[in-house]
């Protein structure tokens, strides 16, 4: 079997390395358009960062794992076709700031149209909205060659950070598919490849609209926790209460459980604002309008945590921060991964930028271009700062904002730190990871979200 994956990014690659890795009998080709993208992934430095993913990627390149910018080639000869480009927010016409982008799928399935002479499964791993394969299936239906195609959906559910871990064991690989003869026996080809190492009780399989449909919702309901827990902490801090107390509390409620409980400035990555808003905006065509605001507040909470963040590190620091230095650790939107797509630390810095601030950035695994291309600025903007540590960023620093919660900023020798900063320093806590109580001692004054 042959297999052919359009789109070389954060999904298209860590997947088909871990397909290549476990199933050693299929050949598994990665094309993409980028070629400096390509000769990043067949290089000794991935144009992604993922814990074990440059281990894994090595495991099985140039065996049965290729990366190629010969993507005619590749589709043609493959039995199975994953489409997996980006399906960013439109900013233009009719859905601007919520409706999915499209184009890239289109093209996708236009040029396996136009290329595939022999029979087809085409897999939709991009996150879509429903009944996008509808679309994809009446594109490939005026392939003018004899050729059938069997449209597939099989979201992704990795976490950043976590792809390696979450693709090798899944909590569960959902495959949606249209339920004729022909549609089952093309879920079934698909189930194969993955029960080389899942469990077959964790691959769920469903109708086609109903696996469209599930990615959207998880990532919702994920993020609507997240929104529920940040909109709670914003009432610790005005009644005392400590939001983590409270998480916990109601966190060993089994009806509820522990996960995605845990305040912080605000999430991002590239899928829970975009699927939520491409679901507000499902509702919306649908005529579903309470549906649509209900969720659309999700998003509004996030903007509103960023929004108090910012505001409360300026109040603090006497209502200004103009030509004031202030650290911020982190710029990745998580830990473990160098990807800043709707990272709450870009609106920070926004904000804090727009009252004259300073900013000494410090993040270990994303690159001053890509700070720069986030934040908008050239390379000679004089009030940015792209520091090679955390303590070259806070040393003289008015105050540290934490923006990313990576293991290194725990271990930082902050007695040091403190030494070096203009007194009274402050640090403002975006993701409560370290001990304010060890922090007060020291003599910092510390802003953690959600502790009153």
């Amino acid at each position: 079997m042959k297999i052919c994956c359009i789109g070389a990014g954060y999904v298209g690659g860590p997947t088909m390395a871990m397909i290549a890795h476990k199933c050693p009998d299929i050949r598994v080709t990665v094309v993409d358009i980028n070629a400096e993208r390509i000769a990043a992934w067949n290089s000794a430095e991935l144009p992604i960062y993922e814990p074990g993913l440059q281990e894994l990627v090595e495991s099985s390149r140039n065996k049965n794992l290729f990366f190629s910018t010969d993507v005619d080639g590749s589709i043609a000869e493959s039995d199975i076709i994953f489409i997996s480009v980006n399906t960013p927010t439109k900013t233009y016409g009719v859905g601007a700031g919520k409706a999915a982008d499209l184009r890239y799928i289109e093209s996708c399935a236009r040029r396996i149209a136009s290329v595939a002479k022999t029979n087809k499964i085409i897999v939709e791993k991009s996150t879509i909205p429903v009944r996008t394969a509808d679309s994809i299936q009446r594109i490939l239906s005026a392939n003018p060659s004899s050729a059938q195609f069997q449209v597939l959906s099989n979201p992704e559910f990795l976490a950043e950070g976590t792809a390696v871990r979450d693709l090798t064991l899944p909590d569960r690989v959902l495959i949606g598919g249209e339920q004729s003869p022909e549609g089952i026996a093309a879920i079934q080809t698909l189930v194969d490849v993955y029960a080389h190492w899942v469990p077959r009780d964790r691959i769920l399989t469903t109708r086609l609209w109903s696996s469209e449909l599930s990615k959207l919702t998880a990532n919702a309901f994920l993020a609507q926790r997240i929104s529920s827990i940040n909109a709670i902490s914003a009432l610790c801090e005005a009644t005392g209460a400590d939001v983590d107390e409270v998480a916990f509390a109601i966190g060993t409620d089994s009806r509820i459980g522990p996960k995605f409980l845990k305040s912080s400035v605000g999430f991002g990555g590239s899928c829970f604002q975009k699927d939520i808003l491409n679901l507000v905006y499902l509702c919306e065509h649908y005529g579903l309008i309470e549906v649509a605001t209900y969720w659309n507040q999700v998003v509004n909470i996030n903007n509103y945590q960023k929004r108090r963040f910012a505001e409360t590190i300026v109040n603090s620091l006497f209502n200004t921060v103009s030509g004031k230095r202030i650290a911020i650790f982190g710029f990745a939107f998580k830990k473990d991964t160098n990807d800043t797509r709707e990272s709450a630390a870009i609106d920070v810095c926004r904000y804090l930028l727009e009252e004259q601030a300073h900013l000494a950035i410090y993040d270990p695994k994303v690159t001053e271009a890509q700070i720069r291309k986030d934040l908008g600025v050239s390379d000679d903007f004089k009030r940015i700062e792209i520091c090679d540590s955390p303590y070259t960023a806070a040393n003289q620093a008015h105050a540290i904002a934490v923006m990313t919660e990576w293991d290194l900023f725990k271990t930082l020798d902050y007695t040091h730190i403190y030494q070096n900063m203009p007194k009274p320093s402050f640090i403002f806590e975006g993701r409560n990871i370290l001990d304010k109580q060890t922090l007060e001692k020291i003599g910092f004054e510390v802003y953690s979200i959600g502790k009153g």
